[in-house]
């Protein structure tokens, strides 16, 4: 099962009024499990960032100028996403900016139905807590000592953590020692020679235990001193 990760950055709040994606970051899963791909793009907006956003992304009108626009990476987004779920913390806003740009290159809108809100996870795992990627990472222990200014793949990076422990798919942080019967592949799985490690294994003898005649008689003398013993409504 295929899933992505998704974030972007924008210029603003609100798509209908113009503000548009400045940075988008997706990585991948296969079966709870990070594949290491990723798309990332940085975009330009032909507009400004508004103050605030600016504050959050740090991507000048000047970094951006020569960066492709969205209708240039559209093909090549779309096919990354094929038909995949679609992971994102408070998916609405991201998802209202994504069909918008998408609706501009008269291009298919993305269907809600494929997407996982972690927020609604987040909610129904905490409730009345604060679930906001931060406080999400910091329950956690996820490091986010660097996030005083926001990325898209770096906060995908991140939601992809947080994702996989709220749903209990991978421990993020368990590491493994590996001995020479472990190999660890390119795909984070771990392929183990069984036969080899049971061959090799030592076994400890079964210890001899020698019933104690006296003390079996006292524990039938005990037990029928019960009153009320449950089995015997049972050998009836």
């Amino acid at each position: 099962m295929r899933e992505l990760v998704l974030d972007t950055e924008t210029t603003g709040l609100d798509f209908e009024n113009g503000d548009k994606i400045v940075e988008i970051g997706i990585v991948e899963l296969e079966n709870h499990i990070q594949t290491g791909n990723f798309f990332h793009y940085y975009l330009n907006p032909e507009r400004d960032s508004s103050h605030e956003a600016l504050k959050v992304h740090g991507l000048t009108t000047k970094f951006l100028s020569d960066k492709p626009k969205f209708e240039q990476i559209v093909e090549e987004f779309i096919k990354f996403l094929g038909d995949s779920k679609i992971v994102i913390h408070n998916a609405s806003f991201d998802i209202g900016f994504i069909n918008s740009e998408l609706k501009r290159c008269n291009r298919p809108e993305i269907d809600e139905t494929r997407v996982i809100d972690t927020i609604v996870l987040a909610k129904n795992k905490y409730r009345g807590q604060s679930i906001s990627l931060d406080s999400l990472c910091r329950r956690y222990n996820l490091d986010i000592t660097d996030r005083e200014i926001h990325g898209a793949i770096k906060d995908a990076r991140l939601l992809e953590l947080v994702y996989l422990e709220l749903i209990g798919g991978k421990q993020t942080k368990l590491e493994f020692e590996l001995d020479k019967s472990t190999e660890y592949n390119s795909n984070y799985r771990l392929n183990i020679d069984l036969k080899k490690y049971y061959n090799n294994k030592v076994f400890i003898n079964k210890r001899d235990f020698k019933t104690n005649l006296e003390d079996y008689r006292l524990h039938l003398e005990n037990i029928e001193k019960i009153s009320n013993k449950i089995w015997d409504f049972y050998n009836t």
